[in-house]
């Protein structure tokens, strides 16, 4: 059995794949142990079981192997793929990022060196298939862009993309019998899923790292660099950072409530303000949307919570709170 396992989720990708497994296939012998690969087969009805074929006939890939995962979405695909894998170590690599040659090398001699940690990720960079318009780059977070020097440290967070968890810090913090939100399902774009992991594993008492060496390329189509798809993802990504705040609040489900009203009346102030700004025209009116976007998505996630059953809101909040 290896001790370091790639897991790769993927949903009718099938030509993307292909291309992530021939990054896989061309890494560098690793010295210092064994790894394995693993692609979650999220209910897809494409060419995917044919693509992953052909790279287990061709032998380049040590172990790949596939699963199938009835239940749709990003969350219990990894699930599936950390309970169908005795690694210490899984990298969640998604089904459109390529590794550089040295990616796992350099994962797993840092893996080795670092027991202790609960995660850690690399340098993720954004690889246009179209030059954008230049409002887009502005946008990098949206795409789990993560560039935090040339130097490993600790840090707060990590992104997704190439994600390397611990297995003892998964079990530790409860994570793999028990996720809490949900992430990309089909096409929708919810999110939330990469924030609960590294804010439960950080909360459990493990440090998350940066380790630049572990650099891939985070192909984007030119299709996710329009206006409404900005406008979907950051209006998800604000309902994830309400839900990621939720999971470190610090007091009652009661105060939480008492709360919730303050923050949605400075949401909606600031949709005001954004609403003045592009009746002035003092800023692109994209820019404007896209952001009000984030702010409505704030909102929802106050509401979705909200509505939660009591014991489900009680089961979220602080649910990744330090102690």
């Amino acid at each position: 059995m290896s001790n370091f396992e790639v897991v790769i989720c993927t949903y009718n990708n099938a030509a993307m794949l292909d291309g992530v497994l021939t990054s896989l296939a061309r890494q560098k012998p690793a010295r210092d142990g064994r790894w394995s690969c693993l692609v979650v087969n999220n209910n897809c009805t494409d060419r995917t079981a044919e693509v992953v074929q052909k790279h287990i006939s061709a032998g380049a890939i040590p172990g790949l192997r596939s699963v199938q995962e009835t239940r749709q979405g990003l969350t219990p695909a990894r699930v599936c793929g950390v309970r169908s894998t005795g690694a210490q170590w899984t990298a969640f690599v998604d089904d459109d990022c390529f590794l550089e040659p040295d990616w796992i090398v350099n994962a797993m001699a840092f893996a080795g060196s670092h027991p202790e940690a609960g995660a850690f990720g690399g340098k993720v960079i954004l690889d246009w298939e179209v030059e954008p318009p230049s409002y887009v780059r502005g946008y990098g977070y949206s795409f789990a862009e993560q560039n935090h020097g040339d130097s490993r440290r600790p840090v707060a967070f990590l992104a997704g993309a190439g994600l390397v968890v611990n297995r003892d810090a998964l079990t530790k913090c409860g994570w793999i019998n028990g996720p809490l939100l949900e992430d990309r399902v089909g096409k929708n774009l919810v999110s939330g899923g990469d924030v609960e992991i590294v804010l439960r594993i950080s909360a459990a008492g493990y440090v998350l790292w940066y380790v630049p060496e572990c650099e891939l390329y985070h192909r984007i189509p030119q299709r996710r660099t329009s206006p409404p798809y900005l406008r979907d993802i950051n209006r998800n990504l604000g309902v994830s950072q309400t839900l990621a705040d939720a999971l470190v609040y610090r007091r009652s489900s009661l105060r939480w409530k008492l709360d919730s009203f303050s923050k949605a009346a400075n949401h909606v102030l600031k949709l005001l303000r954004l609403a003045i700004q592009g009746a002035r025209r003092s800023r692109s009116l994209t820019d404007i949307s896209i952001q009000a976007s984030f702010n409505l998505g704030q909102l929802q996630g106050i509401w979705r919570i909200f509505r939660m059953p009591p014991a489900r809101r009680n089961e979220l909040l602080g649910r990744a709170r330090s102690h």
